[in-house]
Formats: structure tokens, C-alpha cells, sequence
């Protein structure tokens, strides 16, 4: 899709569908035809949230959206309604659609308008055989978005039609399933985007290189896998970088049966997602670099399957981290703190001075959380409040849970340091962070359980599949520790 932003309004542009806000009873857009205020005055345009109503003048399609009070006018209420134009715009064959920027918006309403018919225009279709279009012919993928506003806001669509892409890049990766999107072929993805992207470098290793690194928690689960594991490291070096060296790490479990610890069957399939924090900071990282923001980051996605084998970890069994610390491989499906303990080792071996890990790493966060927010536990207060605060401006929301020293007795082990899976069904989600706390000592670090938000996220521009959960997120941290 072609993004643009202009100064002339909307009738102007060569779009041949013009959505226009109503907030407060009223048009948002002295550019409105009368065609479209009568549809007002007549109550079939209104300003009741996701309202839509059609007029046609001037050759051009006018599509009015209910955005609600001009008080209640958020970014989040933009994307929504960006959303919900873009399919009604599907509908009506568009080619060209022309948002009307509110009167009165700010930029970050605009960045939010773009991001929201981007992410809403996507599809996955890379193992579908039949094409896009529809039996008659008509589209369903818009060629063409154009912004309408006062002022200049080219680089703010600019870079939102960027980050929205990269989301959609992310999705596209988790939506690939496990016999596509392997380990290596995950590796692969990401050492094409550092040929492709200026001052991005990547290195990879396999399932050798993990040994002889001492990653014997990161190894125990790969080892239940013909496919070869893959320890991905990313760095990025931003002109006149100055603050602290960033870490990101992503869990990238591309396919998860629960090893020996069997899952059920139902539902199986979406553990292809189990790789979504792998893919959010590959894609972010990638965006981070094209946005060409002064910022240095170290990420690390740990990729792997987990499968039961004759070669596969079994429970009781003991695996010796890339600290030191043994740890109890009581459940085999408690597999991503196995591969985080030990990515997040590397991270900090590797430079990082602020962590942030993003992983499905629990059921319970669904359960504590449902799909609305992510889960947060970290370490350290002001590294806290600075990824909640981007999260909040980015759309991707997150709620903190305690990190408690009692929780710590939870995760001791038997015959170990550390238990993987407590018998005691207790504070799941904490439990997790707690157990991957022992693998950063006193760096500053922040734990995102996006099990609840990686996919089927329900919102008007993700309703189902991968929701590319975190790439906003990680790419206005960065923009945080730039200025």
C-alpha cells in the first residue's frame, strides 16, 4: 500500500473513497459536501462510536464514522475507526481511501489513523491458492492511503505506515506455520533483513554453537528436535547512539507440543505462535533500524521446536544453565523459561544494560488478563514505568504484576537451584517471571507475558490470527531512550 499524507483536502486528492469523523454530533472536516452533512442533519450520519454512513458527490465516495466525543478521541479510538472504515471501504471496491484528519488531532491521531487501516488491511495468504480478489473482480487490499490534515505530517505517517508494516511482518511470521517457518528458516528471515538494512547485523548458531556456549537449559529442549535450533543475535548501532544499550529477547519456540509433557490435541495447532516474542523483536529491531533512530540494542531470539523424541528432556531430568544454575525440568512444556534463562544470559554477555524479554510464556495470563493486557514483572521501578509508558502510547498496553521474594521459595528446587514447574498450581505467571530473574541479576530487566495479546487479540484491526503484539511497543521504547 502507497501512504502519503498532504495539505489539500480530501475532495482534492485522487482518492476515490473520503472517510470524515463525526465528534460531537458534528463533521470533523470543514471539507465535508453537503451530501454528507445532510446525512447528518437527517440522524443517518452519527457520532456513536463505529457508526458508518455513505454518501456519494463530486464522483468520490463520502464515508462518515462515529468517533464519539472529541474528548474521548484517543489514538486507540483512531485505530478502531481506521479499522472500520477500511472494511466498509473493501466492501465498496475502494482503491484510494483519504482519512480526513480531524480537526483539533494531534499527530499521534494521525500516526494511529494509518496504522489502523494498514494493520487492518491485512491478509495471510502465502499457502492460499486462490487470488485475492473477489469472484467479480473487486479488490480486496487498498493500493493507496492518503492523510488529509492542515499542517505537515509526512514523517508521522511516514513512520507509522513503517511500524505498521513491520507489525504485519511480524504476522506474517507467526501466521507461517511450523513445516514452513523452522528454526533456520527464522534465522534465515532475519539475516536477510541485516543484508537489507543499513548498520543491522546478525549472527546465527546452531545447535553446536549453543553447547559449546554452555546453554545446557536452551539445548535440553532442542534436543527433542530433528529441526536444528537457533540462537539469533541482532545488533543495532544508531548514529549518535548515547544511552544504555539496549537488550531485547524473544522467545521463538516455533512449534510447541509441550515435548514430553504432552499437550492436548485441541487446539494444538496455534502453538506455531509460540514464537510471537521472537518475531515482535526481530520485526521491531528491523523497524528500529530503518527508522535509523540513535539507539544501540543487542537483541536475542532463542529458536527452537519442542517435541517428544527418544532424544527429548524428560521430566526429572536436570540441565545446567549458561550461569550455572541447575534447574529441574519437571514439566517439559514449561519449555520457554528454559530458553529464555538462557537467551537472557547471552543478552547480557553480549552488552545489554536494559532488558526487556517478550514471550508466551503462560496459560494464566490469559486467565489473570485475557487478551487486553500484557503482563509485566520487572526488577526495577523506573525500567517498569518506561515500557508501561510506551505501551500506553503505542496501543499496546500492559499491567504490572508483583515481583514478591516469597515467590522465589515457589521455583526452589529438590534436587536442583531451581524447579521449572512447581507442583503448587500458584501465581502461574509470576512464578514464571520469578524462575527467568535468576538469569539477569541486578541488570535492569522487564518480563512481557504476551501469551493473552500474541494472537486472536479481538480488536477491530486483529480480530484473529497473529496480532504482531509488541513491535509498537519495542519500537516506542527505543524512541523513549533516543530523545
Amino acid at each position: 500500500m502507497e501512504v502519503s499524507a498532504t495539505t489539500r483536502h480530501g475532495g482534492e486528492t485522487d482518492a476515490d473513497t473520503i472517510v470524515v469523523g463525526v465528534l460531537n454530533r458534528q463533521l470533523a472536516s470543514a471539507d465535508a459536501p453537503r451530501e454528507l452533512a445532510a446525512l447528518l442533519s437527517a440522524g443517518e450520519a452519527r457520532d456513536s462510536f463505529k457508526s458508518l454512513a455513505l454518501a456519494h458527490a463530486d464522483g468520490k465516495r463520502w464515508l462518515a464514522v462515529g468517533l464519539g466525543k472529541r474528548e474521548e478521541l484517543t489514538p486507540e479510538r483512531a485505530r478502531v475507526a481506521a479499522a472500520v472504515a477500511r472494511e466498509r471501504a473493501s466492501e465498496l471496491a475502494a482503491k484510494a481511501l483519504c482519512w480526513e484528519l480531524p480537526d483539533g488531532a494531534g499527530a499521534d491521531v494521525a500516526a494511529a489513523l494509518v496504522e489502523g487501516t494498514i494493520l487492518a488491511d491485512y491478509r495471510f495468504e502465502r499457502h492460499k491458492s486462490a487470488p485475492t480478489d473477489d469472484a467479480d473482480g473487486a479488490p480486496k487490499l487498498l493500493e493507496q492511503l492518503v492523510v488529509s490534515a492542515p499542517g505537515e505530517v509526512d514523517s508521522t505517517v511516514s513512520e507509522a505506515a513503517l511500524v505498521a508494516d513491520a507489525v504485519n511482518a511480524a504476522r506474517d511470521l507467526q501466521n507461517r506455520p511450523g513445516n514452513d517457518l523452522t528454526p533456520t528458516a527464522l534465522a534465515a528471515h532475519a539475516e536477510a533483513l541485516s543484508r537489507e538494512i543499513d548498520r543491522l547485523s546478525v549472527e546465527v548458531e546452531g545447535r553446536e554453537g549453543i553447547v559449546a556456549r554452555g546453554m545446557g537449559a536452551f539445548a535440553a529442549v532442542a534436543q527433542g528436535s530433528d529441526q536444528e535450533p537457533a540462537l539469533i543475535t541482532l545488533r543495532y548501532d544508531g548514529d549518535g547512539a548515547s544511552g544504555p544499550v539496549l537488550g531485547y529477547v524473544g522467545k521463538a519456540v516455533t512449534f510447541d507440543s509441550g515435548g514430553i509433557s504432552l499437550k492436548p490435541g485441541t487446539k494444538m495447532s496455534e502453538m506455531k505462535f509460540d514464537m510471537s516474542g521472537g518475531a515482535a523483536v526481530i520485526e521491531a529491531v528491523a523497524a528500529i533500524a530503518r527508522l535509523r533512530l540513535p539507539v544501540r540494542i543487542v537483541a536475542v531470539v532463542g529458536a527452537t521446536e519442542n517435541l517428544p523424541s527418544g532424544r527429548s528432556v524428560k521430566p526429572g531430568d536436570i540441565v545446567k544453565a549458561a550461569n550455572g544454575k541447575t534447574i529441574e525440568v519437571n514439566n517439559t512444556d514449561a519449555e520457554g523459561r528454559l530458553v529464555l534463562a538462557d537467551c537472557l544470559c547471552h543478552a547480557i554477555a553480549e552488552g545489554a544494560e536494559r532488558i526487556v524479554d517478550l514471550a508466551t510464556l503462560t496459560g494464566a495470563v490469559i486467565i489473570a488478563l485475557g487478551s487486553t493486557y500484557a503482563g509485566l514483572m520487572s526488577n526495577d521501578d523506573a525500567l517498569a514505568a518506561q515500557v508501561a509508558a510506551a505501551g500506553e502510547r503505542a496501543g499496546e498496553i500492559v499491567w504490572r504484576l508483583p515481583l514478591h521474594a516469597e515467590y522465589d521459595e515457589l521455583i526452589k528446587g529438590a534436587y536442583g537451584d531451581l524447579d521449572n514447574a512447581p507442583e503448587a498450581r500458584k501465581a502461574g505467571t509470576i512464578v514464571g517471571a520469578a524462575f527467568l530473574s535468576n538469569f539477569v541479576g541486578e541488570t535492569p530487566w522487564t518480563h512481557l507475558d504476551i501469551a493473552g495479546s500474541a494472537w486472536d487479540l479481538g480488536r477491530a484491526y486483529a480480530p484473529k490470527g497473529a496480532s504482531g503484539y509488541g513491535v509498537r511497543l519495542l519500537v516506542e521504547l527505543a524512541r523513549s531512550f533516543s530523545s
